[in-house]
């Protein structure tokens, strides 16, 4: 396969079936020339010859992130990312072949759901990258802040007093300015420093939970909302597993054309069920050319005509599967 051509495709896609062929393209790439991902399939006795659909296509259990290393044979890597850790079991592990694909999927998918990043300030509640090379959030949060090329755009984790600064120099100056991160962190700021965002945005990630604390979507950005006194609250979906993001808009998260959303039965990992029932979320991500494009998550959600929503997470959701490879 001419990996660069369809990396390039990638990108283009416009139909069903476009994107159809392409996962079609590199299912069959990736069983050929990834060996994890091949014992997996085989021991589940799939004849690959019979899939002529994505929805047919197995999806790996994302346990195996933490236990093998899902690369392409005989395949070098620039960089790896690393999960964060929130449960007790031991971090997954992203090895990248080829960063530039990320780069280009960040670029592409803030530009088709937020806008150009050259219009934006980014203000960034994450931990700063270049005290945590390994993080997938925080690469994306410093790829921006270059493209965005503001001397303002920064990380600025524990500095609520520099961060309330920039706020008011941004509506001063009427720049269009985004503050983007983790859930808690955002909610933290807006109850401590009693300011409004008047001309900015909010993006939300990395989830609801932390430690015993847990947040429904909707509460929380109902009180991000009032907090800040603005009409809407974004959020962005992605993982270390993952190098493509989903961003959530008008009360649900849309995919760019190269990522689809797929959910499956909780008690078969090889059934997938209808829309709008509810149950574990499967991911095809175009651009894990060198890892693994197709892939189970423990997410619990649906989906439906506009998008996806995320209700939580089930813990055991890809046992059953993933026990094969142990």
């Amino acid at each position: 396969m001419d990996i660069t051509h369809y990396t390039k495709k990638i990108f283009e896609i416009k139909t069903e079936e476009e994107f159809n062929d392409l996962s079609l393209s590199i299912f069959n790439y990736q069983y050929n020339n990834n060996s994890i991902y091949k014992k997996y399939i085989d021991l589940n006795n799939i004849n690959i010859n019979n899939i002529t659909h994505y929805l047919e296509i197995p999806f790996l259990p994302i346990e195996l992130f933490r236990t093998q290393k899902i690369i392409l044979d005989n395949t070098k890597f620039d960089t790896f990312f690393m999960s964060s850790g929130t449960t007790n079991h031991e971090k997954s592990r992203h090895y990248i072949s080829d960063i530039s694909i990320y780069k280009k999927s960040i670029l592409k998918s803030f530009e088709l759901f937020i806008g150009d990043p050259k219009d934006f300030v980014f203000l960034c509640l994450v931990p700063d990258f270049k005290n945590h090379p390994n993080s997938s959030l925080s690469f994306m949060c410093n790829e921006l802040i270059k493209i965005s090329s503001d001397s303002a755009s920064g990380f600025y984790l524990r500095k609520d007093e520099e961060l309330s600064f920039q706020i008011k120099q941004c509506q001063n100056k009427n720049k269009r300015f985004i503050l983007l991160g983790l859930s808690f962190e955002i909610l933290s700021f807006a109850e401590n420093s009693n300011i409004n965002l008047n001309g900015g945005h909010v993006i939300q990630t990395g989830g609801t939970k932390k430690k015993e604390q847990h947040m429904i979507q909707e509460d929380l950005h109902n009180r991000l909302q009032n907090l800040f006194n603005i009409e809407k609250v974004y959020s962005e979906y992605g993982m270390a597993e993952l190098l493509s993001q989903s961003y959530y808009i008008d009360n649900c998260f849309q995919s760019p054309p190269w990522k689809k959303i797929i959910i499956r039965d909780k008690t078969n990992p090889f059934k997938i069920i209808q829309s709008n029932k509810r149950g574990c979320i499967n991911i095809i991500d175009l651009a894990n050319i060198y890892s693994c494009g197709f892939i189970a998550t423990n997410d619990l959600g649906y989906v439906n005509q506009t998008g996806f929503n995320i209700l939580g997470r089930s813990q055991y959701a890809t046992e059953k599967g993933c026990s094969l490879m142990t």
